[in-house]
């Protein structure tokens, strides 16, 4: 019998596609403005297992743009609200919570499994080179967010591989790392063609915000503004894009024939 909670998916996608997305096993790095709206599209779409990996707390500042800030919720673990929200909305999810910073001492437990997908929405530059690093090395499929700082055009959304990738600081500052480390930068992105200013190697690039974890391990980092608006798309649009690459040529099959 068809679960009403997910049955406009399974119009979408079918009772294999449905059944695919409830076996797949999904890590989303960073809780924040892109990676919460992440965890949301993954969740109503039925995701079976899904692990969530953050170091911060709930603060404030996080109001206008982090699908987990609310009044109520300042001061809470990222993790511990994410994994509520996620059993609000399906019960059946088995749900891991990693509380802890992206680095070569967490690399092993954040990536154990190994699971289908990795969505990487870390919000500064060496984390996050060095998950993409890992994932890339082990062969895990992953999707990583690209700056959605400072943009304000949502019709210039795009993915597509960081080989590709254009008007994004973020992006060159990754690419360089890769490569300097002799990876190919084929990994798949969600990102702005939108142009904007260069961004410092020391930015934090959407979320705007300075947890004492990061203080401790290393210089005070440049913040960028951002809108609730497009780091909301971001994070839905990586989602979508996961859904797609978790069902896999079956969708296509079903496009096709229909």
């Amino acid at each position: 019998m068809t679960d009403v909670r997910f049955s406009r998916i399974e119009r979408m996608i079918g009772t294999e596609g449905l059944g695919l997305l409830r076996e797949s096993f999904v890590v989303v790095v960073g809780l924040g403005a892109v990676g919460s709206y992440a965890v949301e599209g993954l969740s109503r779409a039925g995701v079976g297992r899904l692990r969530l990996v953050d170091f911060d707390e709930i603060r404030a500042s996080n109001i206008n743009r982090q699908l987990y800030a609310l009044s109520s919720t300042i001061g809470q673990a990222k993790t511990e609200v994410a994994a509520a929200r996620v059993h609000e909305i399906n019960p059946d999810c088995a749900v891991e919570t990693l509380r802890c910073f992206l680095d070569e001492a967490t690399a092993d437990s954040v990536l154990a499994g190994p699971p289908d997908l990795v969505i990487d929405a870390i919000d500064s530059v060496s984390p996050k080179a060095h998950l993409l690093s890992e994932v890339i090395r082990r062969g895990i499929p992953a999707i990583s967010s690209m700056g959605a700082a400072l943009r304000t055009n949502p019709s210039m959304v795009r993915c597509g591989p960081l080989s590709s990738v254009r008007n994004c600081p973020l992006a060159r500052l990754i690419r360089k790392r890769l490569r300097k480390r002799g990876l190919p930068v084929e990994v798949q992105c969600v990102y702005s063609t939108e142009p904007v200013d260069s961004l410092p190697e020391d930015a934090i690039s959407d979320t705007g915000d300075i947890s004492e974890e990061t203080l401790r391990r290393g210089r005070r980092r440049r913040t960028l503004g951002s809108l609730p608006t497009l780091t909301g798309i971001f994070g839905l649009t990586a989602a979508n894009l996961a859904i797609r690459m978790l069902v896999g040529s079956h969708w296509m099959r079903r496009a096709t024939n229909e």
